[in-house]
């Protein structure tokens, strides 16, 4: 079963993400969506470590991220009857 991280340790994780991989949020975030399509929360969070060598914290925090704003993106979508 996964850790889950409270909302300040995921903005604190987020904040760090740039001065320790190099790379901004939004770079990681774009990574994901031209990743793999992969279904499970951990299979992303296992995609971006091993494949991008990232520390856990960091790459489920990234994930974390981008789930939320999917999920936002969504929720604003108009409805079609």
């Amino acid at each position: 079963m996964s850790q889950v991280f409270s909302e300040e340790t995921h903005r604190n994780l987020l904040s760090r993400i740039p001065h320790c991989t190099g790379r901004e949020v939004s770079d990681w975030l774009r990574t994901v969506d031209e990743g793999p399509a992969l279904f499970r929360f951990e299979e992303k969070v296992s995609w971006l470590r091993g494949e991008h060598n990232l520390a856990y914290g960091h790459a489920k925090a990234i994930i974390h991220e981008h789930d939320l704003r999917r999920a936002a993106r969504h929720l604003s979508q108009p409805r079609t009857p």
